[in-house]
């Protein structure tokens, strides 16, 4: 059975030599809002890019040589993965469309080196402007990209902010697949940031959890019907939320009306047509979990994801997981590992 990571992370091979790259991402993070980015020599001698949020909370960590095609292409052959989808990890939220060039023409490198096992996704401002339409039309058309990545908000404005909507009208005429990954923080993160885990997994999800639900609510998908959106962290649990989010009349004279009891058709079809689900390292979320996920939403909506490098292990372990762990037919779990994968993203596999 193939097997398609959907989530490898993409950093230019040269981030830690090539001085302008470096101070392209260095610079790029907002300090004036309280990202602080920085480099840090390790014991062995490697370097790391350091996000924090607040001053002294590590967010994020990039550390040298794990962003090679040669460290990409080893993980895959140890995993028993045969393709991959490559994304910048979060800090697409912040580059410039210089930056994003040098990302993305190394991206295509990299492609080009993988004898067909590795695929890109572009990277681009998304404010719609004419030169950065012109990028993204570069890396569809002529550099061979098979999706496009944004966050899943800029600075404070979810992908339902009118702000998008130029870069969205885009999106939706050309049918390309679009990858929400997920932001450091969500926009309200002040009560996660004590605890590790709290901060890095939690704040995460509910960071996913806000992007699709606005989503959904905003009608952004009745405008844009071709839009269709994979969110990373399992969409923020929404398998959890599927059902006590949708719209409930109630079968009772109420004296008032709490919640809106009118679209669950709508937002059923958004849900059924336009929002998908990357399966971030399944096997840190457990067995009946995922199950479960995959009972409510279906199995044609989720595709498996390590997040490869954040943990070496996470590749190896997800597709054992996938494969020899969760109760699936055959059918099913040859969507989530491959048919899901190639047919959203048109792959030429």
């Amino acid at each position: 059975m193939p097997v398609v990571d959907i989530n490898v992370h993409h950093l230019p091979e040269d981030l830690f030599s090539n001085e302008k790259i470096l101070y392209g991402f260095l610079s790029s993070a907002p300090r004036g809002f309280g990202e602080i980015a920085r480099v840090e020599t390790l014991d062995d001698g490697k370097r790391q890019l350091i996000l924090e949020k607040p001053k002294g909370h590590s967010n994020l960590n990039y550390v040298e040589g794990d962003y090679s095609a040669e460290a990409k292409l080893a993980a895959m052959d140890d995993a028993g993965v045969d393709y991959a989808i490559m994304r910048v990890p979060v800090w697409q939220e912040w580059l410039t469309l210089d930056v994003c060039k040098r990302v993305n023409d190394n991206a295509a490198e990299i492609v080009e080196r993988s004898n067909g096992r590795l695929f890109a996704t572009a990277c681009v401002p998304p404010w719609g402007a004419k030169e950065e339409i012109y990028e993204l039309e570069r890396c569809i058309k002529e550099l061979g990209f098979v999706g496009v990545q944004v966050a899943c908000h800029y600075g404070q404005l979810y992908l339902d902010d009118e702000a998008f909507d130029p870069y969205l009208k885009v999106l939706n005429e050309l049918e390309v697949p679009v990858i929400v990954h997920h932001t450091p923080l969500p926009v309200e993160w002040r009560s996660v940031i004590d605890y590790t885990n709290l901060r890095r997994e939690f704040g995460r999800i509910v960071d996913q959890a806000i992007a699709v639900g606005r989503e959904l609510f905003s009608g952004i998908f009745a405008k844009y019907p071709n839009l269709r959106f994979i969110h990373t962290m399992l969409g923020g649990n929404w398998f959890a939320n599927t059902e006590l989010l949708m719209p409930h009349a109630s079968n009772k004279q109420e004296s008032i009306l709490r919640l809106d009891p009118t679209g669950r058709e709508q937002i059923e079809e958004f849900l059924k047509n336009n929002i998908f689900f990357d399966l971030t390292h399944p096997h840190s979320w457990g067995r009946e979990q995922i199950e479960c996920a995959l009972k409510v939403n279906g199995a044609d909506h989720y595709m498996f994801g390590s997040s490869f490098p954040v943990f070496y292990g996470w590749m190896s372990q997800g597709v054992e997981f996938v494969k020899n762990t969760l109760d699936l037919s055959d059918e099913d779990r040859d969507a989530v590992l491959y048919g899901n994968a190639k047919r959203l993203f048109n792959l030429p596999i």
